[in-house]
């Protein structure tokens, strides 16, 4: 049976020599062979055991092999083939010098089952160990691998021949096999020989028995997989590089996925240096950049975190000229790969001498630049560098350089375009949405519009429309999409709305014509130029409210219902009749009537506020009623707490557009109301009473034109209307309107009087005396309105 535990620590005599050529360590195997107690050797020059007073000289590499003269404790002088290993900087860079004792391992009897297996002319690496894992063979290939010659490692430990941690590894395998008998490969690439950096290698390790069965050694089989492993990562990192670059349409982020795939697969560093985009929205130029150019730093990636620190840090510009690797690869379109073993490394960095400095402290020893290009146009420039890995950036380097990065270029340019459009949906929308929310003696309102975080820019909007008879209009709605189309959209309805508020339609009148509009618009739509009607659809709820009689009256369309906090309760949601969405046809619209107290808050809303993947809309109405329902500070306030309150983590994935109403009541001595006879001949005593009531308000100034304007749309009521007249005055502080009501539904019209006629005037003059006039139809018949600026007047 094997033992458990076969290494022989004293079969190889083994010292260790500090930088400064002084033993720190000496063996029982070293003792064995040259006689010398630890005690007598530690701490002393290791030259002096060499044989003739010849000096000790380190050698430059980090392995290497030879004959040395030794010096006996006795005297006589010992011819030994040492092997030196060069321990890593962070293990003290100390050498550890080996040999094997008796020169080989104990001699074996013949037709020994360890010298049955060695093929010596075998392309395949192939090296023989003995029970106790010492070398008892290796063939050509396998020395050649190793970097060391066959014969004189006889006897030595591959730990002791490798001097590597992986060699180690390896024995600790290779004693699994000897104790077990079970063959066993090593899963990991495993780079050997002299350029660690350049070969890797898979091993087969195998039990050698005799003919009774029992394990007498080990045999190990290595086979140079360098091509296979080079393609397996080239094929990873490609694989990787389009699963991990343009997760998203933001550049900088895109950018960066560039620079953290790359590092440190790679390279050691890599710097991601972008185009600005034309400050007038414009396209890059296609075709290679003219230099010297600027560029600016979009992202990098270090494989020290925090070192190097970067000379060009992100956000900044830097411009390039044609002698730098940045701009001659920008100049020619292609890769260009600078060494500092070729000695071009220097002339390329003389450009920059604090670039140079920092080369020099890091030990940069290779610098690829790359060209970032999609469509035929120059987007940016990627620099691969590398300072921590030592070899220079081979062919195989640069085909993959450029593969991954042409996938970033087009993730890059993609989200270039993105970016764009959605800027220009942003802007047209912005454009659209109104600048500043009307100040109403109606209601007090703010509000807050939010795009959406990762889709495009969509038709979100909302209004607030004042009406005659000091009534104002509240509107919130959402186009159906995203981008400019959206947003065009928007506009157009948005202007619709405006229209038919001025005529003052009754909310459930004004969305069937929203509606026919809607239709409309789907009809003339084309779907990218196909020929065919594109679908447009929108929501829509629109709310009308009366200061005087505390009256709001709203209906809606596919519109999520508005949220109403009383002054002196919780929020609740107003129920409202399921209107059809805009753009349905053929479906009626439904109004309904509530009593507002004033100081009431109205949340007009669309859909994207509340409506998230992550959660529900029943969440997301809760979410908004709580943060309603802490009433502290202004409306203002209220939107910001709203959308902190509600916002999911990663932002909105829809638009945003929320309105918040407080609605005022006009104090009843504020309106004075005369129901006026038909008789021409009782207007005098009527414009009487309304001076009186002028008076008693003190609008003295205005006493004048409201006693014109007053007398013309009673007499005018009175000759052409249906009794009963009804005569009222609103006044705020900046506004005086003079209203006449009757049952007739002929609306009046302005025209100009011929110099002959003897009436028609009326109207015209009250048009030039106010600030502006109308009518509105009302359910018993219309309301013929006068607007009068007090601040004028005074």
């Amino acid at each position: 049976m094997s033992p458990a535990y076969p290494f022989d620590e004293a079969a190889t005599a083994r010292a260790v020599v500090d930088a400064h050529g002084v033993l720190v360590e000496w063996s029982e195997g070293a003792r064995r062979l040259l006689g010398w107690a630890p005690e007598e050797v530690v701490s002393r020059p290791a030259a002096t055991l060499l044989a003739g007073g010849a000096p000790l000289t380190l050698p430059e590499d980090d392995r290497s092999g030879g004959t040395l003269a030794l010096r006996h404790r006795d005297g006589h002088t010992i011819s030994v083939w040492v092997l030196a290993h060069r321990r890593p900087p962070e293990d003290g860079g100390d050498w550890l010098l080996v040999t094997p004792l008796e020169g080989g391992p104990l001699p074996v009897q013949d037709d020994h089952p360890l010298d049955r297996v060695l093929l010596t002319q075998s392309p395949c690496a192939v090296a023989i160990y003995d029970e106790r894992l010492r070398l008892h063979s290796m063939n050509d290939a396998m020395a050649e691998a190793l970097g060391v010659p066959g014969e004189p490692m006889r006897g030595l430990r591959l730990s002791e021949i490798g001097g590597r941690p992986h060699s180690m590894d390896i024995e600790a395998q290779m004693l699994r096999v000897l104790t077990t008998g079970r063959g066993h490969d090593v899963q990991t690439y495993i780079p050997m020989g002299g350029d660690s950096s350049s070969h890797a290698w898979l091993a087969r390790i195998s039990p050698i028995t005799d003919d009774e069965g029992r394990v007498r050694g080990v045999c190990v089989a290595a086979h140079d997989f360098t091509e296979q492993h080079r393609a397996r990562e080239r094929l990873q990192l490609v694989n990787e590089a389009s699963v991990r670059i343009g997760t998203t349409l933001d550049v900088t982020l895109t950018a960066q996925e560039l620079a953290d795939v790359c590092v440190p697969a790679l390279a050691d560093f890599v710097s991601v240096d972008l185009v600005d985009p034309p400050e007038d929205g414009g396209e890059l130029p296609i075709g290679p950049l003219t230099v010297p150019t600027a560029l600016r730093r979009v992202a990098h990636r270090s494989v020290r975190p925090g070192d190097p620190d970067p000379v060009v840090p992100a956000g900044q510009c830097e411009v390039y000229p044609a002698a730098s690797p940045q701009g001659a690869s920008l100049l020619s379109g292609q890769p260009i790969v600078v060494a500092k073993a070729s000695g071009d490394l220097e002339t390329w960095l003389a450009w920059h001498p604090e670039l140079g400095r920092r080369v020099e402290r890091l030990g940069i020893h290779a610098v690829m630049s790359v060209p970032i290009r999609a469509r035929g146009v120059t987007l940016g420039v990627a620099v691969f560098t590398r300072f921590d890995q030592p070899a220079a950036f081979m062919p195989d380097d640069v085909l993959l350089a450029e593969e991954v990065t042409a996938r970033a270029a087009v993730c890059i340019d993609n989200a270039r375009r993105y970016s764009r459009e959605r800027e220009t949906a942003l802007a047209l929308q912005r454009s659209l949405l109104p600048r500043t929310l009307p100040r109403t003696a109606a209601v007090q309102a703010a509000s807050r519009y939010l795009p959406a975080a990762r889709a495009g820019v969509g038709g979100d909007w909302f209004d607030v429309i004042p009406l005659s008879g000091m009534r104002v209009a509240l509107v919130v709605g959402d186009v159906l999409g995203h981008g400019v189309r959206a947003s065009a959209t928007m506009g157009r309805l948005r202007t619709a709305v405006r229209t038919l508020a001025d005529i003052d339609l009754a909310p459930d009148e004004l969305l069937t014509h929203l509606d026919d509009v809607v239709a409309r618009m789907s009809d003339e739509a084309d779907v990218e130029g196909e020929g065919r009607p594109a679908e447009v659809g929108a929501s829509c709820l629109y709310a009308v409210y009366d200061p005087v009689s505390r009256r709001c009256v709203l209906a809606r369309a596919g519109h999520p219902s508005p949220v109403l906090l009383p002054p002196d309760g919780p929020p609740l949601r107003i129920a409202l009749p399921p209107g059809p969405p805009l753009g349905v046809g053929g479906l009626p619209f439904e109004s309904a009537e509530l009593d507002l107290r004033e100081g009431s808050v109205l949340a007009f809303y669309t859909s994207g506020l509340i409506e998230h993947r992550a959660r529900d809309a029943d969440a997301g109405h809760r979410l908004l009623c709580e943060a309603l329902a802490e009433r502290a500070g202004s409306l203002e306030a209220a939107c910001d707490r709203v959308l902190h309150s509600v916002v999911p983590t990663g932002g909105f994935a829809d638009d945003v557009a929320l309105l918040l109403a407080r609605t005022r009541g006009l104090p009843t001595r504020q309106v004075a109301t005369w129901d006026i006879p038909a008789d021409p001949s009782l207007v005098a005593p009527i414009r009487k009473q309304v001076l009186d009531q002028l008076d008693g308000w003190r609008l003295s100034l205005a006493a004048f034109t409201t006693e014109l304007v007053v007398s013309e749309l009673v007499t005018n009521a009175i000759r052409y209307g249906t009794p009963p007249i009804r005569l009222r005055l609103i006044h705020d502080d900046a506004h005086l309107i003079c209203e006449v009501s009757d049952t007739s539904s002929t609306a009046p019209h302005l025209r100009r009087a011929r110099t002959w006629d003897e009436g028609g005037r009326g109207l015209l003059l009250v048009a030039q005396l106010t600030q502006r006039w109308g009518s509105r139809h009302t359910a018993e018949g219309k309301t013929i309105w006068a607007e009068l600026s007090l601040r004028e007047e005074e």
